[in-house]
């Protein structure tokens, strides 16, 4: 079975995810490129909405892309300008920094390693590991409760309308990808029940309702 391919990054524009594509293509690393259309998953957990360009990979290439960024960072980190802002970083602020590495760039991610060792912090793999570890838990748990929404569902079902035949699909089916390409289930596993249900439920009653108007109207 052919190994599907997860998002490895998102930009803003075409020019920054080419140069990425083509760094990785140098070693051996295939990709595909994909619009990101906001799914309605996104409004559920009330994101902010963003055009962005996808840059894809098969999950069994994520750590070597991730090994292959941070020594492209690494081999331009001490042409850094002094006055780049991570300097002005807290301790803390830099050990967030490598919590968060899905959320910072490799350089970033590398410079923070860097200035936490130079202040005598105590930096190492196992370190390291055990808070993408952290990070992957914290990311995999499923989004906040989404009570509303199944109201909502369970109303524009006996109302007839198709939005509840949406609203509980994406309850039910919507995932996430986490920083090391593995996809989870977006909501908790009571949520999604509720969707499959609201699902089912509008698939009967959203077509016999437009038939009951057609007949009505003959």
């Amino acid at each position: 079975m052919e190994e599907s391919y997860s998002i490895f990054r998102k930009f803003s524009n075409l020019e920054q995810v080419t140069e990425l594509r083509e760094l990785l293509l140098e070693h051996n690393i295939e990709s595909e490129l994909a619009d990101n259309v906001a799914p309605v998953d996104v409004t559920f957990s009330g994101s902010t909405v963003q055009n962005e360009i996808e840059l894809r990979i098969k999950q069994s290439d994520f750590k070597k892309a991730e090994a292959i960024l941070e020594k492209e960072a690494e081999n331009i980190i001490n042409e850094i300008d002094p006055d780049y802002y991570l300097f002005g970083f807290t301790d803390e602020e830099l050990y967030d920094i490598l919590l968060k590495s899905d959320e910072w760039n490799p350089f970033d991610y590398t410079l923070a390693q860097k200035l936490l060792a130079e202040r005598g912090k105590p930096i190492d793999k196992g370190l390291l590991d055990s808070l993408k570890k952290q990070r992957l838990q914290d990311l995999s748990k499923p989004e906040g409760n989404q009570k509303p929404w199944i109201i909502a569902g369970y109303v524009f079902t006996f109302l007839g309308g198709f939005l509840g035949l949406v609203i509980g699909y994406f309850l039910w089916t919507a995932k996430k990808t986490l920083p090391n390409g593995q996809k989870v289930y977006s909501y908790a596993e009571n949520d999604r029940k509720h969707g499959k249900y609201i699902f089912y439920i509008s698939l009967i009653v959203a077509p016999s309702v437009l038939l009951l108007r057609a007949i009505a109207t003959t």
